[in-house]
């Protein structure tokens, strides 16, 4: 096996007992990614010179004897709206081409304290804002697994780049899904952690109710080790809780006996393909056989889950994405006739089709005479959502269900249907609007060989549970194969 191929706990102890250095581990990755990205394109801005010198401090610590974590010396890869001092920040949009943090996100200031090793940016959805990675204003990243198909979204690039070995991790944000839907079509293992959990500070809004910081991995156990780096309380983000967390990869065991599991009926309904069905249900005999206790439980209110996704998360984009308007950074256009001209030519050149179709949908939800007919019930609904999965899981440990309803699609099919990619998110949308932790493991194939995700919702502040239902899955599986590049 080469350096790339192996998970990234694996790599900590390699690095740990000195059988290999982080300079060695970097090359490897860098070489991978000059060999398979013209295939995969799921890099935004690659760091190759910061990366080796990164690398090379890391292995000069540990000559000297330093304490390290488990993390040091690990190649990351980081989604394209998360801020990097010194490192261009795009969102894969037009209207940030040029932009240049000053600052870090929380998150990647954590990573830098870990010794983790930056290996550049990330493809993603223009602002977030999609489920194919295909409304990036630089280029779709595809599928590993198979270059004609999208990798999902809008953690894309991200997906991609674990599943390729472009990265040993990665790290995405999730809105509706964007963590879990692409770890679903890429076979890599995606969690989006409880809300308030990981620190949003540095991430650029698309909807700040629903927006969370998550890891990509190989394995679960990876997954833990990341999140355990990047989660706890920020002072600098007021949607950061400061609660009590159990520390997730030394708590891993992966038994199953005695996990209570909630199957939703309404989860496996018309919309999800019957083979996706088979194989989460398949999973799921797997895990009563090792002692797990199957229960069927009801979430009524699924149904309206998705229209309300939609309102709240436009109603907020049309909020945040304001402040782009040509004055204080970003794109603006040339020779503004006058003020009003300004906004308007750098408003509609700067941004995307799919990202403007929902700030106009924000704007109108939100307008006089239509809030309280839109976005109040969808707030309404949030609330009744919320309090079906509170009781729910008051009775049960985790919820299982698909993550994607279908297996990844054809490049070009859905992009000029709107509503026909938007029903990808139709099984994920839930744990955002609820605010709970949800991971998506692999859970089988389709017969053209693309994976397809289980996914399992936990309770609040509780990935310690979620992660070991993960691995005690994973293990039965026996780990989960690697695309043929």
């Amino acid at each position: 096996m080469k350096l790339f191929e192996y998970k990234a706990f694996e790599l900590s102890d390699m690095l740990r007992d000195g059988k290999i250095s982080s300079a060695e581990l970097t090359k490897s990755v860098l070489d991978r990614i000059d060999e398979v990205e013209p295939k995969i394109d799921a890099y935004l801005t690659l760091c190759g010179e910061s990366a080796m010198e990164s690398a090379k401090q890391v292995d000069k610590k540990r000559m000297r004897g330093e304490e390290l974590s488990r993390l040091a010396g690990i190649p990351i890869g980081v989604k394209d709206n998360i801020s990097t001092k010194g490192i261009r920040t795009t969102c894969a949009s037009r209207m940030l081409e040029g932009y240049i943090p000053v600052f870090n996100a929380t998150v990647v200031d954590k990573l830098i304290k870990s010794d983790a090793v930056i290996t550049g940016k990330l493809n993603m959805d223009e602002f977030a804002m999609g489920s194919s990675t295909e409304t990036s204003y630089f280029k779709p990243t595809r599928n590993p697994f198979d270059t004609d198909c999208v990798p999902g979204g809008s953690s894309g690039g991200s997906a991609a780049a674990v599943a390729s070995g472009e990265a040993v991790l990665a790290l995405g944000s999730d809105t509706g899904g964007s963590i879990r839907q692409p770890a679903s079509m890429c076979g890599v293992v995606g969690l989006k952690p409880t809300y308030g959990a990981v620190s949003r500070y540095g991430l650029v809004a698309f909807a700040s109710s629903l927006d969370q910081i998550g890891p990509f991995g190989r394995c679960v156990k990876d997954v833990a080790l990341l999140y355990d780096c990047i989660s706890g309380y920020d002072r600098m983000d007021a949607t950061s809780k400061n609660t009590q967390r159990v520390p997730c990869f030394d708590s891993l065991t992966g038994s199953a006996r005695g996990l209570k599991i909630g199957i939703p009926e309404e989860y496996f309904a018309e919309g999800v393909e019957d083979s996706v069905k088979n194989a989460v249900m398949d999973s799921v005999a797997r895990l009563r056989s090792e002692g797990a206790e199957v229960r069927k439980i009801s979430l009524p209110s699924t149904k309206y889950a998705l229209s309300a996704y939609y309102i709240i998360a436009c109603a907020e984009a049309s909020s945040n994405l304001a402040r782009f308007d040509g004055v204080k950074y970003g794109y603006r256009c040339e020779s503004p006739k006058s003020l009003i001209d300004m906004y308007e030519r750098t408003r509609s050149e700067g941004f995307g089709r799919e990202v403007k179709r929902r700030i106009i949908l924000g704007t109108f939800v939100l307008s006089s005479g239509y809030f309280d007919a839109y976005y109040k019930k969808a707030k309404l609904l949030q609330e009744r959502i919320r309090a079906e999965f509170d009781s729910a899981l008051s009775e049960v440990d985790v919820i299982v269900t698909p993550t994607s309803p279908f297996e990844a699609f054809k490049l070009g099919d859905r992009i000029s249907d709107p509503l026909a990619m938007y029903s990808s998110d139709i099984c994920t949308v839930t744990v955002n609007i609820a605010g709970l932790p949800a991971v998506s493991v692999p859970c089988g194939y389709s017969g053209s060989g693309l994976p397809y995700g289980m996914q399992i919702i936990g309770r609040r502040f509780d990935e310690a549970t979620l992660l070991n239902a993960a691995l005690s899955h994973e293990s039965l599986m026996g780990g989960f194969a690697s695309p043929k590049l």
